[in-house]
């Protein structure tokens, strides 16, 4: 018996292997850059309200349709409501953030109409958890999250990001350096970009309360992969990820929620029969680490921003995996701060040694983007970012806590809500 929907014959180890590694690394290339941002859709009237997803489908239907934005992006839906951009891949950053810039103010003034904002949070500050889009993946997903507890219906429908995607690399020698130094420097930008530090309306105690979602959740699929080891590591993170699901047809997804290790899949199967190699591909796009390869590198760790300091996660996170001189700068700064992805979400730049990352990490983009003539408006608007942010150690969330605390809300109490404190020490 066999698994799923119509498919190939039944996997081996080796041929999985293979597959994961065409399927990542194959393509080469330097230079392209791709943006997925992700907006919370607020009521402009009622920031507790839950604004309907067919309304505003309805609404952005008339502007995003065959390529209708101006820059071509994709208009997509997460399962809360969030509107998700994604540009398509453009020659350097400049012109991403170009297209992106374009192509979100057509959005949010066409969700205007209807009274609606698009905010930029890594956790949406006020409203629980509630998913609106229904999808037999989506479904199964959940059921399989839930057996772990809370954080995964968080990270569903009350997270937001912006994704940086950018070529694996000119050859293999420069493929295994950026792919090791994206994910090296994970903490140091995710301290310096941390913006979501509140939860349900409460003060959650993390810079990122974002990354301490992702954190809690199951640790096969969503903690980093161990680059130290090179591209070779990813082979041995996909086939050891749990199964989060076995479609059995088209429309059916059944959530595995007893422990199955995709490897242990295809040497012992399952009463639902062998996997595939189209089991393989949907496994693969159920694997959420803080980079991800998919022909390219996806860098999934950066806190949603507003604008426009979107652009400057952009730009940053770009030029030090592209400049050489930048990188090995980078590289250099941050070897000592690559595994303190907890304390970076909890701190943010408030960490010291994540602080003086931060800055040389920041002076080296900013010196590169001017040396290579980058777009003089976004330099200006790096550099305005690194004197107020950076160089004082601070992130975006400190301009959200601040009012906060000068009310009195200072009690980092939606933590143990929400109980994501015994999650990440249950999963660690």
């Amino acid at each position: 018996m066999t698994a799923s929907i119509p498919h190939s014959s039944p996997l081996t180890v080796a041929a999985a292997r293979e597959h994961v590694w065409q399927r990542s690394f194959a393509s080469t290339g330097s230079g392209t850059v791709g943006l997925e941002c992700e907006w919370h859709v607020f009521s402009d009237e009622d920031s507790s309200a839950i604004v309907d997803l067919d309304a505003v489908r309805s609404r952005l239907e008339r502007c995003g349709h065959d390529g209708a934005l101006p820059g071509g992006s994709r208009i997509t839906y997460e399962p809360g409501g969030q509107v998700e951009l994604s540009s398509p891949p453009r020659r350097g950053v400049v012109e991403a953030c170009h297209v992106m810039e374009a192509d979100r103010a057509v959005v949010a003034e066409a969700l205007a109409r209807d009274g609606c904002s698009l905010i930029g949070a890594g956790v949406d500050p006020v409203r629980q958890p509630h998913r609106q889009l229904r999808a037999p993946r989506y479904d199964a997903m959940e059921a399989y999250f839930d057996s772990g507890g809370c954080a995964g219906r968080w990270m569903m429908s009350r997270t937001g990001s912006v994704q940086v995607n950018l070529d694996n690399g000119r050859d293999a020698v420069d493929a295994e350096r950026r792919w090791r130094l994206a994910q090296q420097l994970g903490p140091t930008l995710i301290a310096t970009f941390a913006n979501s530090p509140l939860a349900g309306g409460r003060v959650t105690g993390w810079r990122s309360t974002r990354s301490a979602v992702w954190w809690a959740i199951d640790p096969s699929r969503t903690r980093p992969v161990d680059a130290r080891r090179g591209r070779a590591a990813w082979l041995d993170y996909a086939l050891t990820a749990r199964v989060m699901c076995i479609r059995t047809n088209a429309d059916t997804y059944q959530p595995i929620t007893e422990p199955l290790r995709f490897v242990d899949w295809i040497m012992q199967g399952h009463e639902l029969g062998f996997p595939s190699t189209e089991d393989l591909d949907y496994h693969l796009t159920t694997l959420f680490p803080p980079v991800r390869p998919k022909g390219w590198l996806e860098i999934r760790y950066l806190d949603a921003l507003p604008c426009p300091w979107w652009k400057v996660a952009a730009a940053v996170t770009t030029t030090l995996l592209d400049d050489p001189l930048a990188a090995a700068e980078a590289d250099q700064a941050s070897r000592g701060t690559s595994g303190l992805w907890c304390d970076a979400g909890r701190y943010g730049p408030g960490h010291p040694a994540l602080a003086r990352a931060a800055v040389t990490c920041f002076v080296s983009a900013i010196e590169a983007m001017e040396r290579n003539a980058i777009d003089a408006e976004l330099v200006e608007l790096c550099s305005l970012y690194l004197d107020r942010y950076t160089a004082r150690g601070r992130c975006p969330a400190d301009d959200t806590l601040e009012p906060v605390r000068s009310s009195g809300g200072t009690s980092p109490s939606t933590m143990f809500e929400l109980g994501l404190a015994a999650a990440i020490e249950h999963v660690a």
